[in-house]
């Protein structure tokens, strides 16, 4: 043991939740990653491409448990810079569907399928330590009691009681603005390109909570994002250098 000060065990200041509606951005924020021959690209949305050429180091998920095995092998590894699991929310439909509907026991069904997301976020990606990017859809919901809608990601079981968001440090949401909403937000985290220009919006991470979106479950370590930081560029290899640099 060095009489150095080291990281505590299991610290993942790159642990990232992206989030969002069907074609808001989410799979093509991954286009920038570096290196992508060495990150693992876990896809449980039955195989469905990238919407861009990319070098990952792919596979096909069609059993939940593949997931826990991914993230084995890539402790085990060294080489393995990084870890995506695109979706969370095919994941846990499809644990649903293979280990709790038609169980003959649905009661100790939802119990393990709370675990197996436990399992994966408490001890896998702990131990795993290294940047993690998992995706996720988002779904609208009235909330009677406030009478506010309220923006998350679906999941079932004990889990819906704090939501999947609560085990991120940094929860990004994908949306498609038009230039004059992001007028007032001008950062060097927001490139506005040509393309860009040429069609009047642009797909990019909402990074704070606005008094429009208060129903939503943004969040991330205080001070990451100044209010000028509220959009940034849909790119998650963008924010892996920000929170890279925050950090250290």
């Amino acid at each position: 043991m060095t009489d150095e000060l080291e990281q505590p065990l299991g610290t993942n200041d790159q642990l990232i939740l992206v989030c969002g509606i069907s074609g808001s951005g989410k799979s093509a924020s991954l286009m920038n990653i570096r290196n992508q021959e060495n990150w693992m690209y876990l896809n449980t949305e039955a195989g469905k491409r990238l919407p861009f050429k990319n070098s990952f180091d792919s596979y096909r998920i069609s059993d939940p448990y593949e997931i826990h095995d991914g993230f084995e092998y890539g402790i085990e590894n060294p080489d393995v810079a990084g870890i995506i699991l695109d979706s969370a929310t095919f994941l846990m439909d499809m644990y649903e569907t293979q280990y709790v509907i038609g169980s003959s026991n649905t009661m100790q069904g939802w119990a393990n399928y709370q675990q197996f997301w436990k399992k994966l976020m408490q001890d896998l990606v702990v131990r795993f330590a290294r940047p993690v990017i998992i995706t996720a859809h988002v779904r609208d919901d009235l909330d009677e009691k406030s009478m506010e809608m309220k923006t998350a990601v679906p999941i079932k079981g004990a889990l819906r009681n704090n939501g999947i968001e609560a085990y991120f440090s940094t929860v990004v949401a994908t949306k498609k603005l038009s230039l004059k909403d992001l007028k007032d937000y001008s950062n060097h985290l927001l490139n506005i390109t040509e393309e860009d220009e040429l069609v009047g919006y642009k797909h990019v991470f909402q990074t704070r909570i606005t008094k429009t979106t208060t129903g939503e479950r943004i969040r991330s370590p205080m001070g990451l994002f100044k209010v000028n930081e509220t959009y940034t560029d849909n790119d998650a290899q963008l924010l892996l250098d920000h929170l890279n640099k925050f950090y250290h």
